[in-house]
């Protein structure tokens, strides 16, 4: 069955098809991920050209097809997250969260909460909140999607949520301190690392607002979830090596990476101390 209709929608990518038509990925937010072929969208004055540019939400009128492929009418309320498309570091960073995004769900899946969350996390990050903290807040929220639910809420062994944690791979969650010893190949990650992946796996950008991490602790976050990463969901996408080689190239030739200047943490916000009131989404 096929059906004519509008629809809100996020630009995953474009790909050239023959000469002058394109095949386009758009995550519709009603009718999940679809495929659409464009005709002629290489003519300059084409209608749609403006509304298929990379990093672009729109609300689209078109037929949704359930085989085969869907077809563009028209668009309006266009939206361009202008800074992913002139910022190498942002579009690095948010081509990985639409990866992500396409990775994590089958085509023609509805899934409304990750839809919402894409595209919270490219306003934030269009709207100057520090990218890699998106990307980790990101990360840690999808990973049901692939199956993945590690316990990082309370002891996997006692329950007590006092921290400090480490994180065990044999029991799928964190131990407190009194029983670190049930695992003697647990993770030994950074406390701190810990305790901001538990936070983020409940929480939305918006939810978390600005905030400041130490370097090291960037460092040790992202060390962490690349662990949770290649032991629950196995998938190394391009545009995450990339991310990885652009700290690589930006530390050997000492470029800072970029951060954000932020106030301090407001009360129920996390913060460097590793105290927080942050419980819930």
């Amino acid at each position: 069955m096929e059906t004519y209709q509008q629809f809100d929608g996020i630009v995953l990518s474009i790909r050239k098809h023959r000469e002058k038509d394109a095949l386009v990925k758009i995550f519709t937010r009603n009718h999940g991920k679809r495929m659409f072929f464009v005709k002629n969208i290489k003519n300059p004055n084409h209608a749609l050209k403006a509304a298929l540019l990379p990093f672009t939400k729109a609300t689209y009128l078109g037929r949704i097809k359930d085989d085969g492929l869907s077809f563009l009418q028209d668009s309006r309320e266009t939206v361009h997250f202008s800074k992913m498309q002139t910022d190498i570091h942002l579009n690095a960073y948010a081509t990985y969260l639409n990866n992500l995004a396409d990775a994590a769900i089958n085509d023609a899946i509805k899934a409304t909460d990750l839809y919402d969350l894409l595209e919270e996390s490219l306003v934030a990050m269009q709207n100057g909140m520090d990218a890699e903290i998106v990307v980790n807040i990101f990360e840690m929220r999808i990973l049901k999607y692939f199956g993945a639910a590690p316990q990082l809420q309370e002891c996997i062994i006692c329950h007590s949520k006092q921290e400090p944690f480490d994180f065990s791979v044999k029991f799928s969650g964190a131990l407190c301190q009194k029983h670190y010893g049930e695992d003697p190949r647990r993770s030994h990650a950074s406390p701190a690392a810990v305790h901001f992946a538990r936070i983020f796996q409940l929480v939305t950008p918006k939810q978390v607002g600005n905030i400041k991490i130490k370097t090291e602790t960037k460092q040790a976050l992202r060390a962490f979830i690349d662990e949770l990463y290649e032991e629950y969901v196995g998938i190394r996408l391009k545009s995450k090596s990339f991310i990885d080689q652009m700290h690589a190239w930006e530390t050997k030739v000492e470029i800072p990476f970029r951060t954000v200047t932020e106030p301090e943490p407001e009360p129920n916000k996390p913060n460097e101390s590793g105290q927080s009131d942050l419980s819930s989404s």
